[in-house]
C-alpha cells in the first residue's frame, strides 16, 4: 500500500491510500480523503472493517508525521517504509538552493559593475567563460543538468557542468552529495553494502560544512528505520503520485461514510 498527498483540484491537497497489487487498473485507489489531517483520515479509514486493514503487510509513506500516525493507527501489522523520491527530492532541493544562493550573488556583482560603468558613462560589457555563458547566465542554465545523472548529460551539459563546478566548488559537492544519496537507494548488493555507503554519506556530509546537507542527514538518521525498510521490497510511493482520476473512494463528509460495502477497494 501507499499512502501520500496529492494535490487533485486547484491545489487542493487530498489524501490518497493506493493499492500496489493491483498495478494501476481497478482496485487501485483504495481512498481519496480530502485533507491531510490525521484524525479526520484515521476517522475514514477506520471505516474499513479491520480484519481487511490488518491484512496489509507494507506500507510507503513520506516522512510527515501525520503519515506516520496514520499509517501506526489503520494499519497496524505494515511495516512503515519511507519512499526514496521524498528523501532524494529534498537532496535537489538542498543542491538546488546552493545554486541559487550564487546566482542571486551573481546578479548583484553584475548589477554593481554595470552601475559603475555608468558612472565613468562607459558601456559595461560583461565576461563570458567557455560555455559563452555569463556567470549569472551559467547559474541559471545549469538549473536543469543538477536534476541529472552525469551519464544523461548532453555533450553542452557536460561542458556547462565542467565550467560551472570548476567556477564554484561548493555546487560540485553538493551535487556529488545529492548524487550519492541516489546511489545509495539504488544499490544493488543488498542492504549491508547500501548501509556502508550510507555511512560514507554521512561523513562527507560532515566534512562538506553545507548546512542544508547536514539538516538532511539528521531527518535520514530519525527517520532511519523506515529508510532502511526500503530494501526489504524496494516499494516506493510512485503509484500514489500517478493518481488520475478517482474510481471508488471514500468521501468522508461530517465523519460518515456511505454504508455501501462498494464504498472502499483493497
Amino acid at each position: 500500500m501507499s499512502i501520500d498527498e496529492v494535490a487533485l483540484s486547484q491545489g487542493e491537497l487530498y489524501t490518497v491510500i493506493t493499492n500496489k497489487q493491483a498495478k494501476g487498473r481497478a482496485g487501485s485507489i483504495v481512498a481519496i480523503i480530502e485533507g491531510t489531517k490525521a484524525d479526520k483520515v484515521i476517522n475514514c479509514l477506520l471505516q474499513i472493517p479491520s480484519h481487511i486493514r490488518r491484512k496489509v503487510k507494507e506500507i510507503t509513506l513520506d516522512m510527515a508525521p501525520n503519515m506516520k500516525l496514520i499509517a501506526k493507527t489503520c494499519f497496524v501489522k505494515a511495516t512503515q517504509v519511507i519512499d526514496r523520491f521524498h528523501v532524494q527530492k529534498l537532496a535537489i532541493e538542498a543542491l538546488q538552493e546552493v545554486r541559487i544562493k550564487h546566482r542571486w550573488e551573481a546578479i548583484d556583482q553584475e548589477n554593481e559593475a554595470i552601475l559603475a560603468a555608468k558612472k565613468k558613462g562607459d558601456d559595461y560589457t560583461p565576461k563570458t567563460l567557455l560555455t559563452g555563458d555569463t556567470r549569472r547566465q551559467l547559474l541559471a542554465r545549469s538549473r536543469y543538468l543538477l536534476y541529472k545523472s552525469r551519464e544523461k548529460w548532453t555533450i553542452k551539459q557536460q561542458l556547462r557542468a565542467q565550467v560551472l563546478f570548476k567556477e564554484y566548488p561548493e555546487i560540485k559537492q553538493a551535487y556529488d552529495l545529492s548524487q550519492q544519496l541516489r546511489e545509495f537507494f539504488n544499490t544493488k548488493q543488498g542492504k549491508g553494502l547500501a548501509l556502508t555507503k550510507l555511512a560514507h554519506w554521512y561523513k562527507d556530509v560532515e566534512d562538506s560544512g553545507l548546512k542544508s546537507f547536514a539538516t538532511i542527514m539528521n531527518t535520514v538518521k530519525i527517520n532511519y528505520d523506515g529508510i532502511v525498510n526500503y530494501f526489504e521490497n524496494r516499494s516506493t510511493n510512485a503509484a500514489a503520485d500517478r493518481v488520475a482520476a478517482p474510481q471508488v473512494i471514500i468521501q468522508c463528509e461530517n465523519q460518515g461514510v456511505p454504508n455501501s460495502s462498494d464504498s472502499y477497494r483493497i
